[in-house]
């Protein structure tokens, strides 16, 4: 019995040997290499950006189209695009476009009720959304490549048919007053819908919001007659993209929104202007109960073709994020916030907004609010370092490649072009003005876009525990009245 057990357990034991043997083989010349620094660090040359093939191509109602196949997996994706946005609803029924949008869906159609749209949708794991924007109405689906032919139907119908059911639409308007009636519980939304007032003013298509009286003057027939004047084949791009042959989805478009044609007259699609409505400020949304600020900062800015957009967004890499200055010198060095960014944000068709801003405790509110005005500063007078320049642009172009990941993204961004107006190489004229921007570029456009004497600065905070107090500040003190 003992020989036996001394057999047994020699083998055991020999594997053991042989396997710390091993281990250590490979494990000691690992713990012996020094892990290099990361400016060290090597890496391959990202891959060149290059669009898909795709298709491009007008019905003959006026409908364009696009269409990329994308092999990869047995779905289909697609999203119209049409020309309208909140922008066009009338000043006293605001809201309106938002429910249309919402109802063309959730509102059923002439075939298909919701109920029923929804239980279809379910059983083939397939999605329709509908909604409108302040500069844009969209619907999109999802679907496995096997129910295509039934979810594009779908899809036609909801946006070719909807009957904007009553009891539907009033389900929906008592969800928006549910939010007007909470509308005030978060500080940041609070904050960024009075600074959206302060910069374009109230009554302003691109700040006004919706109110219990505005819902009251919408009814079915309002939703009707907005959906007929705007939701139109030839103000409409319509892009899919996914498992599908080029030819045969031509015919399936041709059999679902070839007959579609609209008799009202074609709407008036002038952009509405926007100006600063507010001069140079500081405006108070006093909240006794908050232990800390939520506060922006900025003015009006400008419109995405900006030729010195690229330059401004290599600003935006040096004020922001991990390494950038407001970070380092406002929350790093000198803790006064819990966040902090800086930001040039244009839009497509009409001024974007230059805004600063961040959290911070409320006793460090006024100190918080000087240190980001003096960093704005020191970037117009102070010539940035070689070495940053390069850290902003080199972070901009490494994520580059990141906007063209799949298809979809490559067709989303074709198609929003052809919407505003905007070139088809856009995205690479900004990414080679992103490559060519220098030192001299940097403080000429902080000197030429940022503009100290036009800031408006909106504080969301304990107004009395703030120490010391906005009064500091030498400048006139306006509170802002949030009451519902």
């Amino acid at each position: 019995m003992i020989r036996k057990f001394r057999f047994s357990i020699f083998p055991q034991l020999a594997l053991s040997v042989l396997t710390v043997i091993i281990f250590l083989s490979i494990s000691i010349p690992a713990i012996a290499d020094t892990p290099k620094h990361y400016t060290e660090l090597e890496f391959p040359p990202l891959p060149e950006v290059t669009l898909p093939e795709y298709e491009r191509y007008q019905l003959d109602n006026g409908m364009v189209v696009y269409l990329v196949e994308d092999r990869d997996l047995p779905l289909v994706g697609g999203t119209a695009i049409m020309r309208t946005g909140s922008r066009f609803e009338p000043a006293e029924k605001v809201g309106l476009a938002r429910l249309t949008g919402s109802l063309m869906r959730s509102g059923g159609t002439k075939n298909h009720t919701a109920e029923e749209l929804n239980l279809i949708l379910e059983q083939d794991a397939a999605i329709i959304e509908t909604n409108i924007s302040k500069t844009s109405g969209s619907a999109s689906f999802n679907t496995l490549t096997e129910d295509l032919d039934t979810v594009l139907n779908l899809f036609a119908e909801v946006i070719q048919q909807p009957v904007f059911n009553p009891k539907r639409l009033e389900l929906a308007k008592n969800q928006r007053k549910g939010a007007i009636s909470r509308r005030n519980d978060d500080p940041q939304d609070i904050a960024g819908r009075e600074f959206d007032k302060l910069i374009y003013g109230a009554t302003s298509p691109y700040a006004r919001t919706v109110e219990y009286e505005t819902l009251d003057n919408i009814e079915r027939e309002d939703l009707i007659t907005f959906y007929q004047q705007y939701i139109r084949p030839e103000n409409t791009i319509l892009g899919i993209v996914g498992d599908f042959d080029t030819k045969e989805m031509q015919a399936k478009i041709e059999q679902v929104f070839g007959n579609w044609q609209v008799t009202t007259p074609p709407p008036s699609l002038e952009i509405p202007a926007a100006t600063q409505e507010n001069g140079s400020g500081i405006y108070i949304v006093d909240r006794p109960d908050l232990t800390q600020s939520n506060v922006l900062i900025g003015h009006i800015g400008d419109t995405l073709d900006n030729p010195d957009y690229p330059i401004l967004s290599v600003m935006n890499g040096l004020l922001n994020g991990l390494g950038g200055r407001l970070f380092n010198e406002v929350r790093s060095r000198q803790g006064l916030a819990y966040s902090v960014y800086g930001v040039w944000n244009p839009n497509y068709d009409y001024p974007g907004q230059f805004t600063a801003g961040g959290q911070t405790q409320t006793e460090s509110t006024v100190p918080f609010i000087q240190s980001v005005l003096a960093e704005i500063t020191k970037l117009q007078t102070d010539p940035i370092s070689e070495q940053e320049l390069t850290n902003a642009k080199e972070s901009i172009l490494n994520s580059f490649v990141f906007n063209f990941q799949n298809p979809s993204q490559v067709l989303s961004r074709l198609m929003r072009y052809e919407y505003f107006g905007y070139p088809e190489d856009f995205i690479f004229q900004y990414q080679e003005g992103v490559n060519n921007t220098t030192v001299q570029d940097i403080q000429r456009v902080a000197q030429q876009y940022l503009k100290p004497e036009q800031v408006i600065t909106l504080v969301v905070g304990n107004n009395s525990a703030m120490n010391p107090s906005l009064k500091s500040l030498n400048k006139e003190i306006t509170t802002v009245d949030i009451s519902l």
